[in-house]
Formats: C-alpha cells, structure tokens, sequence
C-alpha cells in the first residue's frame, strides 16, 4: 500500500492526485484488457460453437454414410445371390437339355447300328444268293 506524505492541511494534494490519475489509468487499462478479453473469449465461443455444429454434421454425414454403405452391401449380396441363383437354375437346364440330347443320340445311334445289322443281313442274305446262282449257272455249263 502507498503512503503519502502531509503537508498543510493533510497529506499532499498533488500526490494524490497524481495516484488517483495512475489508479484511474490502470484501472482503464485492466478494463479494456477485460473487454477485450471478453471479445476474444466470445469469438473463441462462436468458433468453438460453428466446429462443434461443423463436428455434429461429420458425425451424422459419417453414420449416413455408413448406413448407404450397409444398404448397398446388403443390395449387392441379394442381387449376386439372384445371379447365382439363375446361373444355378440355367445350368441345371443346360445340363438337363444335354442329358436329353445324349439319351436322343444313343437311341439314334442304336437304331443305326440296327439298320446296319438289318442291311449287313440282307446284304449277305442277297451276296448268298447270287453266288448261287452263279453255282447254278456254273453246274449248268
């Protein structure tokens, strides 16, 4: 604490005066620091405010993004699980038509290998009797 010195009438005027004007100026200084502190505490807080609102709408842009992720993963399995399902569907059929195909070659097959037991038959039924004939026609001479 500051002492001041007396004189005529109590303590010296002008050194008080003078402490008077030095408390007034630091107290306007400390004042404006305040205000200016204050001004700066509230920017920081609007600052703060804006990336917590920037923060909040990453956060809901992330789980929106990670749901369209999920839904469309979930699409993608159901949609290959239909491709492979008709791709099952279509080999089974293809399978089926060979099957059918191979079973309509044997028979074919083994109707020509009958006509050509039928015609190898009659073939030497008609080679038999031509030789014959020409038997007949060499006794006859």
């Amino acid at each position: 604490m500051r002492k001041f010195n007396n004189s005529f009438g109590g303590y010296n005027k002008q050194e008080v005066n003078q402490f008077v004007a030095t408390v007034a100026k630091e107290y306007e200084e400390m004042l404006n620091k305040l205000k200016k502190q204050d001004e700066e505490l509230l920017t920081l807080r609007r600052s703060l405010e804006k990336y917590q609102n920037i923060e909040a709408t990453l956060n809901r842009t992330i789980l929106i993004a990670e749901d369209t992720s999920n839904q469309m993963k979930k699409l993608a399995r159901e949609e290959s699980k239909g491709i492979i399902d008709d791709a099952k569907r279509n080999a089974s059929r293809i399978v089926n038509d060979a099957l059918i195909k191979a079973e309509k070659m044997e028979a074919d097959a083994e109707a020509l290998r009958r006509q050509v037991i039928n015609f190898k038959r009659k073939f030497k039924q008609a080679v038999e009797n031509e030789l014959e004939v020409i038997d007949e026609i060499a006794e006859n001479f």
